[in-house]
């Protein structure tokens, strides 16, 4: 096991990633938290796989877990099944000595910290995600919240966990669609920030897909460190962190717009990643083989580069203007010149987005 320290004062936890790290998870979480009641919000799928052993684990640690589960999917990260998980904590009686659980992917983190950050006025939380996407994201960075009809996380919250325990072993019953969602972001993590771990992700992405331990465990710990070093610099993105929503501004239109299920988040990250290599590219601030490169290597993951579903562009800027990053009506773009150097601008004029969506959809 090995482990990364996330360096913001009185807020700094530890993050844990190795394999089999789940049945440590009682004796760790207890180290941190004085609570001795848990919820452990999760989702049917996980909860057969994964809920018992998190349980028992916590029980040698004197913590007894309470399972709250919750349906799985995007669409049904909303204010209502957030009120139905209060109801339950209430029920088994969780007060503000307690602490909020997620174990499963991105939707259950986000929930389960946003149910942390407001039950009771906050109790503690702790992070165990166990798939690729919220292993490498999500759970890294206290950023929850949930969606309304018209966006992605228009609700929400910074609210750090205590600890994050990453247990890469529970990949091997990940669906091989969502691990190739996950990519999204580690591929995404190369692209900002680090032109080495890019150049490791072009020769070793099929031995991550096979699960290679070693190849799995590093993609893993480097993406966390990744965005432990951006968030360490920059909490509540008031600049810089707001480089890892690479890909996602036309990827979350693309979400709302197909209502949460016409793709996974990794897929339209994948997507808008490629649309802004393209603006880059319209812009004159990156030449042609920043998105070759990208398609190339999201082609290895076996990501989209371009929408499938039938959107149209006008649709996708209309939703744009709904999006978090936009301010003073001026939306907020991240593009990177060449691999590992990205910034933030918001000159993208609605005729450059334009013209890249249209060569996108060229592709």
């Amino acid at each position: 096991m090995s482990t990364l320290r996330i360096d913001l004062g009185e807020r700094s936890y530890d993050i844990h990633v190795g394999e089999n790290v789940l049945d440590r998870a009682g004796e760790i979480v207890a180290g941190v938290c004085k609570g001795r009641a848990a919820a452990v919000v999760t989702n049917p799928k996980i909860g057969r796989l994964y809920a018992g052993r998190l349980v028992e684990s916590l029980a040698r640690a004197g913590i007894t877990g309470h399972i709250v589960t919750i349906p799985a999917g995007e669409r049904y990260k909303n204010l209502n099944t957030v009120r139905r998980v209060y109801e339950q904590m209430l029920d088994h009686r969780i007060d503000r000595t307690g602490m909020v659980i997620g174990l499963g992917g991105g939707v259950v983190g986000d929930l389960a910290g946003f149910v942390a950050a407001t039950y009771l006025r906050g109790v503690d939380f702790v992070q165990v995600p166990t798939s690729l996407l919220a292993q490498v994201d999500a759970s890294v960075g206290g950023k929850v919240g949930v969606n309304l009809a018209r966006g992605k996380n228009l609700v929400g919250a910074f609210y750090q966990p205590k600890v994050v325990v990453i247990d890469t072993g529970v990949l091997s019953t990940l669906p091989k669609p969502e691990l190739r969602s996950g990519l999204a972001e580690v591929i995404k993590h190369g692209i900002i920030l680090d032109d080495g771990f890019f150049a490791f992700l072009e020769q070793d992405l099929p031995a991550i897909r096979r699960l290679h331990p070693h190849a799995l465990q590093f993609a893993v710990e480097r993406s966390c460190a990744i965005k432990a070093e951006v968030v360490t610099r920059d909490e509540r993105e008031s600049g810089l962190r707001a480089i890892l929503n690479y890909g996602h501004t036309v990827g979350h239109a693309l979400e709302s717009l197909t209502a949460y299920k016409g793709y996974r988040h990794g897929e339209v990250v994948a997507i808008g990643m490629v649309t802004a290599a393209l603006v880059a590219r319209e812009m004159g601030v990156a030449d042609d083989s920043l998105a070759r490169r990208i398609m190339s290597a999201l082609n290895a993951a076996g990501l989209p580069y371009r929408p499938v579903s039938d959107v149209s562009h006008a649709a996708i800027m209309e939703a744009m203007k709904l999006d978090k990053k936009v301010a003073y009506g001026r939306l907020r773009f991240v593009l990177v010149r060449r691999i590992g150097s990205a910034f933030i601008t918001d000159e993208v004029t609605p005729d450059i987005l334009l013209r890249a969506l249209d060569a996108q959809a060229r592709l």
